[in-house]
């Protein structure tokens, strides 16, 4: 699966979340860095809606408009 992550450049890091899974964040040093965690952090939040026997919510098959100059969005494909 693949999801919409939005990537934002902060003063002294980068974050990232996922819309199609509120709570999914992460935050890192580096694009890169922050990049990896968010991909371990939608595979953790999806097994433990699993866990839980919550519904896993579809991935939204496009990406939202870029608006700020900080912000920048793309898919992420993850195993699960």
């Amino acid at each position: 699966m693949e999801y919409v992550v939005i990537f934002e450049k902060g003063e002294n890091s980068y974050g990232a979340s996922v819309p199609d899974l509120p709570g999914c964040i992460a935050v890192g040093e580096t694009i890169e860095e922050v990049r990896e965690l968010i991909a371990e952090a939608i595979e953790f939040h999806i097994e433990g809606l699993r866990e839980d026997g919550d519904v896993v919510p579809s991935p939204t098959s496009h990406l939202p408009v870029q608006s700020d100059a900080g912000v920048s969005s793309a898919l992420i494909a993850v195993q699960v």
